[in-house]
């Protein structure tokens, strides 16, 4: 029924077009739109019941149900006005704001609307009464302010379990967090606020959650600090019942994954059962710019998508162009998956370092407007809780098998990709398609964490890269070939694809016969910059059998730095 509802949905918003003139049957007053601008009416109609099934199968739902006028409050594009005129004769009018007069309290620059929840289809999930509830989330971030929302769940109790600061080694009930991030990003996933209209800001709004501060106020953090507090973790997951770890951070990669310190501390926490979910990083669109620890293969790692500032008008919905591409170095196809990450609003207290820095995107009350794969991780984790919710034993890997077997691809309206693998993953994440899934083997069932962490094997994947510099995922046909200089989002038209039959054919697939890049080029050999700037690596596949060199600016005397993900302007 969902899942007809949805199709329908995005077919009716495949409409383009560019400014419609609409004559008014109450009063003939003309308004012109764009396509996809929202503009609020009051509508009616003779059969009004027939003017619900209408809307509802355009994928919108009315604000306001007018019965003693038997009309309905309803922001509609133009194009979803075209269709619904089409299918019916209705009465509309524009839904003026109307205001007292001389009173003049202060108010907020705009109030913000949840969407993100109705966006990944945790809406319908809640509507079962799962709400994340019984599950523990840790945010190691900059630290966790106890904002209203944060400090109690739905049902008014308390779900927050403190702040331990790995930076001085100290567990405290309350803490003071001074950037601002992290409060954001445990906010997107856990928020038990509601807005104006009624409906629930996080994607778990009960479930639990606990700050892990090793970032300090500027974002930056040692690799120690990091490892430190992903040990704490370890330490007490039973004790609080954490079951999943947000990490919304990303450094540049020195080394294999299997190598560097802070990957074989996630991977640590994965084989203990802790399902981690890491950001791709901002350092998009440019192939192969999945940081640390976005590039451990076993962990679920989110890139970005924006709604265009259309809510539900998926037509025009696009991967953010600052979300982290793969493949990763050892050949692994990530991102796995993207959420909502274009412009969330998220709690954040107006005296914190980034509101500071950018007063323009605070409300002037508790919420910040913020983009980033930061943001689309923390959605992901409060799927996870949903996910956890419903069926506690659940491991990390069938977890992750089900967010990938579930999601929706983009899809052109011909049916080719939107998006090749190494940018969207498998899709957009869909909690209610996750819930229902009945796969569980469809992830990382080729890989032995014991050996990779014991040094007795390790892996890599699919990808590759064939002699034009495109890369393709081995043993698969042209539609998961990446051409990185065609323009990707030119096509007429998207819609979410959910059938997803091909997605253990790249998320399953690994190999311990070494790198699969190829290296046949010219003798001069081709130099890859992998979008980390003087710090990153450099690829040259001239040099031996492996084809490998890496090159980084960061002597042996140096402490490796990590930095939560960087500003990005909204999009």
């Amino acid at each position: 029924m969902l899942f007809t509802s949805k199709i329908n949905k995005m077919k009716a918003l495949l409409i383009s077009g560019g400014l419609i003139a609409v004559s008014l049957l109450m009063g003939f007053k003309a308004i012109t739109s764009e396509d996809n601008e929202l503009q609020s009416y009051i509508i009616s109609a003779k059969n009004f019941t027939l003017l619900k099934e209408n809307l509802k199968q355009l994928g919108v739902t009315p604000s306001h149900e007018l019965k003693i006028i038997d009309s309905v409050a309803v922001e509609l594009t133009q194009a979803q006005l075209n269709t619904l005129q089409n299918k019916q004769k209705i009465k509309l009018s524009i839904n003026h704001k109307v205001e007292l007069s001389g009173m003049a309290y202060g108010q907020r620059k705009w109030q913000p609307k949840s969407v993100v929840t109705e966006q990944v289809d945790a809406t319908y999930v809640h509507y079962s009464g799962n709400y994340g509830g019984g599950v523990t989330i840790g945010f190691l971030d900059t630290g966790l302010d106890q904002l209203p929302g944060l400090s109690r769940d739905l049902n008014g109790r308390d779900k927050a379990w403190g702040t331990y600061d790995a930076i001085n080694d100290t567990v405290s009930n309350y803490d003071d967090e001074a950037s601002g991030h992290g409060t954001h990003v445990a906010s997107i996933a856990t928020n038990s606020d509601y807005d104006s209209n009624g409906k629930i800001y996080g994607v778990a709004p009960n479930a639990a959650h606990v700050g892990i501060k090793a970032f300090d106020a500027e974002g930056k953090a040692t690799y120690a600090d990091v490892i430190r507090g992903i040990d704490w973790a370890l330490q007490v997951k039973d004790q609080i019942n954490l079951r999943v770890l947000n990490m919304s951070f990303s450094g540049p990669v020195h080394s294999n994954y299997w190598d560097d310190p802070l990957n074989r501390a996630v991977m640590k926490l994965w084989q203990a059962g802790i399902v981690v979910v890491a950001s791709s990083g901002n350092k998009g669109p440019d192939p192969m710019s999945i940081g640390v620890p976005g590039n451990v293969p076993y962990i679920i790692t989110v890139g970005s998508m924006t709604d265009d500032y259309t809510a539900f008008n998926y037509s025009d919905d696009k991967v953010a162009s600052f979300s982290g591409a793969g493949p990763t170095v050892e050949g692994f196809v990530k991102p796995d998956i993207i959420a909502p990450g274009g412009h969330i609003s998220g709690l954040m207290s107006f005296d914190s370092q980034i509101a500071t820095e950018h007063p323009e995107f605070h409300d002037g009350g508790r919420y910040f407007e913020m983009s980033g794969t930061s943001q689309s991780a923390a959605v992901v984790s409060g799927v996870v809780a949903l996910l956890l919710t419903e069926n506690p034993a659940l491991t990390p890997d069938q977890v992750k098998c089900k967010l990938i077997a579930s999601a929706y691809s983009a899809n052109n309206s011909d049916g080719t990709k939107r998006y090749s693998v190494f940018q969207q993953g498998a899709g957009l994440v869909s909690a209610y398609y996750a819930i229902a899934s009945e796969e569980t083997d469809c992830a990382n069932s080729n890989l032995d964490i014991a050996k990779d962490l014991n040094d007795e094997e390790h892996y890599s994947g699919p990808a590759n890269i064939d002699d034009d510099g495109n890369f393709y995922v081995e043993g698969l046909g042209e539609e998961y070939v990446w051409d990185v200089n065609d323009p990707s989002t030119t096509s007429d038209g998207m819609l979410w694809r959910t059938s997803l039959e091909d997605q253990s054919s790249w998320q399953d697939t690994a190999t311990t016969d070494g790198m699969l890049w190829r290296t046949n080029f010219e003798t001069d050999g081709m130099l890859w910059r992998t979008g980390f700037g003087t710090d990153g690596m450099l690829w040259r596949t001239s040099f031996g059998t492996d084809g490998m060199l890496w090159r980084t600016s960061t002597e042996e005397s140096e402490v490796p730095t990590i930095n939560v993900n960087s500003w990005v302007e909204p999009q």
